[in-house]
């Protein structure tokens, strides 16, 4: 006895290719792109504001009145892999104003003495050192003639070409009263 073989029968729905649902992909994408985000907005929080001054840029009258003193650099790695480098010093004022606001130019050199990057930012004072060094604005914290302050500079990125040497540090502007 021969075997016939009965016909396959294929349903329609079986030689076209499952629908796809893109809503999952769409929503990580999204979740991808707000945290790429979120990193810029923060990475450029530090140092965003203030464009680079030229480096013959006039200083400001009452600057002569104000010391930098007590320099100090250090390195840390953030979140995102990168490299902060911060500026803490002294600043003293021997005027007789109350300062309430310094904008310094930071000008990093590289090591044919050019400079490698030039970058204006406010002065930033530390207000505790524990459990982790905070600043806050000058204006938040004046400082009365006569007084000393401890500030921090930070920078999310540095020139490849900066030789390592402490920078230039020059104060452009100057809120006093």
């Amino acid at each position: 006895m021969s075997q016939k073989s009965q016909p396959e029968f294929q349903s329609e729905t079986a030689s076209q290719p499952p629908e796809r649902n893109w809503l999952p992909l769409a929503i990580a994408a999204g979740v991808v792109l707000a945290v790429v985000a979120v990193f810029l907005v923060l990475g450029r929080s530090h140092n965003a504001g203030l464009e680079p001054q030229a480096t013959n840029a006039p200083l400001d009258p009452y600057a002569q009145t104000l010391t930098i003193s007590d320099i100090a650099m250090s390195e840390a790695s953030n979140l995102a892999g990168g490299k902060v480098t911060y500026i803490d010093g002294v600043l003293t004022n021997s005027g007789s104003r109350t300062v309430t606001g310094v904008t310094v130019q930071v000008l990093f050199h590289s090591f044919d003495q050019k400079i490698a990057q030039n970058q204006s930012l406010a002065l930033n004072l530390i207000r505790s050192h524990e459990p982790y060094i905070d600043t806050e604005p000058v204006s938040a914290a004046p400082i009365a003639p006569g007084a000393r302050a401890e500030f921090r500079l930070i920078f999310d990125k540095v020139s490849d070409d900066w030789d390592g040497a402490y920078p230039e540090l020059r104060v452009l502007h100057i809120d006093a009263k």
